[in-house]
Parts: structure tokens; C-alpha cells; sequence
């Protein structure tokens, strides 16, 4: 073989070999974009999914005293919303509290987070006081 037929083959040989690389390199991305758009789709609706169970929860709170089975008077029961739903002053509708419930509102599977759950250990160990703080009247002007 003559060198200038060498010549041609190798030049041949390494065309296929670069357009080769292009191709697996093309394929290889096509690949993976095609995982990655899954992947985005799948954590976008379950992103969407988390979020509307989050609102649900937040307006199932804010409307549960006017649910026909809520056990309190709605007009004794103040929304905090963190860290406890709603404190309830019960009586305070005769002028006569005779009790004050702190309620958590529950819906579906959640169950009370760490800072609820401190919170109810700490209200049932009776660790609760009255504390009233007077503003100075120089303060106020």
C-alpha cells in the first residue's frame, strides 16, 4: 500500500472514530435529558402535591371552628396558627372563663412536629403563668 492510500485510511479511520464520539456523546445526552425531564416532572408534582396538602391543612385550621362536630364555641376560640392553633378561652362567651384550651388542629397522616410536641409536654408538666407587662407612659407619647 502507498502511503497516500495509508494516508486516506487513517484520515478515514479517525473521522469515524470523532463522528462516532459525536454520536455516543449525542445519544448519551439525549439519554439523560430524557431522565432529568422525568426526574423534574416526578419533583415538580410531588412538589405541587406537598403544597396543596399544606394549604389544605392551613385552611382546614382556620375553618375548623365552624365545623358542625368542632367541640368548642367558635367565638371563644383565637387563631395563633404557630406554635399552637388556637388558644381557647372557654366561658369567655358569658364573661366567665372557667378554662383555656391550647388546640392543635390534625388532618390526614401529620402528627404534632417537634416544637408541638415540647409545647404539650410543657402546658401538661403545668410549666403555665400569668405575666402582665405595663408600657411606661413615656413610651406611648
Amino acid at each position: 500500500m502507498e502511503i497516500s492510500t495509508l494516508l486516506i485510511v487513517l484520515i478515514v479511520c479517525i473521522f469515524a472514530l470523532f463522528l462516532g464520539l459525536i454520536i455516543g456523546y449525542l445519544l448519551l445526552k439525549r439519554s439523560f435529558d430524557k431522565k432529568l425531564d422525568l426526574i423534574l416532572k416526578t419533583e415538580r408534582e410531588d412538589a405541587i402535591k406537598r403544597s396543596r396538602s399544606s394549604l389544605t391543612g392551613l385552611f382546614s385550621e382556620q375553618l375548623s371552628p365552624y365545623f358542625p362536630d368542632f367541640p368548642y364555641s367558635p367565638t371563644e376560640c383565637k387563631f395563633l396558627g404557630k406554635p399552637v392553633d388556637f388558644v381557647i378561652f372557654k366561658g369567655a362567651d358569658e364573661n366567665n372563663i372557667k378554662e383555656v384550651v391550647f388546640l392543635e388542629i390534625k388532618s390526614g397522616e401529620s402528627k404534632l412536629n417537634k416544637q408541638e410536641k415540647n409545647l404539650k409536654e410543657t402546658i401538661l408538666n403545668k410549666k403555665v403563668k400569668w405575666d402582665e407587662y405595663k408600657v411606661q407612659n413615656n413610651q406611648t407619647r
